[in-house]
């Protein structure tokens, strides 16, 4: 590859940075520019019907800052902002925001769009990065500082003209990690001064990664010398807004923040330019999954996800965090046994907090359920299928038979290529375990128990009476034991001459009504080494334990 054709961004000349000693301990002020930003970087854009339901899903969600257009740009933009405004759909408690080149005629329309609205703040921004400069508009450093100051003192007389105190400006030098950070700086000073800010009248500093150029610790070093060097910082909210060019836009906005950013701009899922905007939904639940409160509402993460499918048209990767279809799934069968393990463990703990393997939050917590957590195919284990077995259906595979079931369960995935769903592992657990029938079936079976011999042995204490049928042969026999499964294997050794010994047993209900379903599970020996496994259900458990028998004799090798 011809990487001597690209440079490496410069690093910032500063010492004793702080924020990689930073901790985000709460939120910071958020601004989804999903209506803008996101909307101009889809393929269809969105109908003003369709920019109403995400202005109204963005507004459940929690935002009190969203920027939803530029206005001057389209008449689809306009409308879009006078209905907002005209049909009253935005609360008392939410900011517009209205997005302007600094130009006269651009920023004139933005005012006429936003006219009547209580809470607006109107977005100036200009190109200042040494590129565009040179190559786009061909003007030395004070011409384009000039358009700055132009536009701001315009919209500072326009608003004074309007008389509405709820109007707030905001400037971005526009791809502010193209541009010199002491040039930055000079623009952004000569914009407060121009525009008279002061800690009554914040003006809001966006600094842009319009182009993702750098390591996000270069963006966050650039912030933090921002920070230190801007005056009366109390007059400024600096505010961040990071594109995914290099993949790293969370990273970034994260460690923006840890450097001194009070606000974040972002869009839902990312959605935006070329690789998109800082994605709103993973930064806010970044924050979530360390204890601190995001400010946003994402406890019915499926219906956002609808709503952004419906009104964008683009689709969510599988494997996107938190929002992914397949983010709380393992089908991996290491991961599938830890996190059974650790579900059981942390529903017994007292403790409160969330703590379970592969699991970084409680899918619940986002409207998610459990029944996705643990899926199978064939790489999954044994954990896995005893976990879906026993959580769709209640059936709790002892450990001792798990391996033999995950055998039967890996051949079927290998044979049909596909997941498994529960109900087809339920369906083979019951085929190659419950309802076996050849060579043997149990006839009929009748239980009794003698307490009522106070000279009766405690070996003898159970007496039963079954028919039997191997293959072409009926016979019936009578037998003691001490509990049902043990007269059984007595009558039915003696009578058939097949000799057998129990190995392993396991019993329990299925539900907890007094109608609940019994299930035992059996692993038996031969004298020549053999064994088999199997499970019976019935509503009598030794009924249950007595199938089981007849099962795992019917799969010996």
């Amino acid at each position: 590859m011809n990487f001597q054709k690209y440079t490496a961004y410069p690093p910032v000349a500063i010492s004793g940075r702080t924020w990689p000693d930073g901790t985000i301990t709460k939120a910071p002020i958020w601004c989804s520019v999903d209506l803008r930003d996101g909307n101009q970087a889809l393929p269809v854009p969105m109908s003003v019907d369709e920019k109403v339901a995400m202005f109204q899903l963005l507004v459940s969600v929690g935002f009190k800052e969203i920027e939803v257009g530029f206005p001057s740009a389209s008449a689809t933009e306009f409308a879009f902002v006078r209905r907002l405004i005209e049909k009253q759909l935005i609360p008392d408690d939410v900011t517009i925001q209205v997005l302007t080149q600094s130009r006269e005629h651009l920023i004139r329309k933005t005012f006429d769009a936003i006219r009547g609205a209580k809470n607006a703040i109107v977005h100036l921004y200009n190109s200042t990065s040494t590129l565009q400069r040179d190559v786009v508009f061909r003007k030395n450093r004070e011409e384009i500082k000039a358009i700055a100051i132009e536009g701001t003192s315009l919209v500072r007389r326009l608003k004074d003209k309007s008389g509405n105190p709820g109007i707030r400006f905001e400037y971005s030098p526009e791809s502010f990690t193209g541009t010199e950070l002491d040039y930055a700086l000079e623009v952004c000073h000569a914009v407060m001064d121009t525009w008279g800010a002061s800690p009554e009248d914040k003006v809001i500093l966006n600094l842009p990664s319009t182009v993702e150029m750098s390591q996000p610790n270069i963006y966050a070093d650039r912030i933090e010398w921002f920070c230190r060097n801007v005056r009366s910082r109390d007059s400024v909210l600096i505010s961040v807004h990071t594109h995914n060019d290099r993949g790293t836009a969370v990273s970034a906005a994260e460690f923006a923040v840890m450097a001194g950013a009070d606000r974040v701009e972002g869009a839902l899922f990312g959605n935006g330019e070329r690789c998109g905007n800082m994605d709103i939904v993973i930064m806010a639940l970044n924050l979530f999954s360390q204890g601190v409160d995001p400010g946003l509402d994402f406890t019915d993460l499926p219906r956002v996800r609808d709503v952004y499918r419906k009104c964008t048209r683009m689709d969510i990767h599988p494997r996107h965090p938190y929002a992914g279809e397949l983010v709380y799934t393992a089908f991996s069968g290491s991961h599938q046994d830890a996190i059974s393990k650790g579900m059981k463990a942390n529903f017994q703990s007292n403790g409160g907090l969330w703590a379970v393997p592969y699991l970084p939050i409680d899918p619940r917590d986002v409207g998610c359920n459990y029944e996705a957590i643990v899926r199978i195919n064939s790489q999954s284990g044994k954990g896995g299928m005893a976990y879906v077995l026993e959580t769709d259906y209640g059936i709790q595979v002892p450990k001792w038979m798990q391996p033999d079931f995950a055998e039967a369960v890996q051949a079927l995935a290998d044979r049909t290529g596909e997941e498994l769903s529960p109900s087809q592992i339920h369906d083979l657990f019951h085929s190659e375990y419950v309802t076996l029938k050849e060579p043997i079936m149990l006839k009929k079976c009748h239980i009794a128990w003698d307490d009522m011999d106070p000279d009766r042995n405690e070996a003898e204490a159970t007496s039963l009476s079954c028919i039997v049928q191997v293959e072409e042969r009926e016979f019936s026999f009578e037998a003691k034991g001490n509990g049902p499964l043990d007269a059984f294997a007595k009558g039915f050794v003696k009578s058939s001459g097949m000799e057998f010994s129990v190995e392993e047993y396991a019993e329990h209900a299925i539900g907890h009504s007094a109608g609940a379903t019994a299930i035992a599970y059996i692993k038996i020996g031969t004298p020549d080494g053999r064994m088999a496994f199997g499970a019976g259900v019935d509503s009598n458990i030794s009924l249950a334990s007595i199938k089981a028998t007849v099962s795992a004799l019917n799969r010996l090798p």
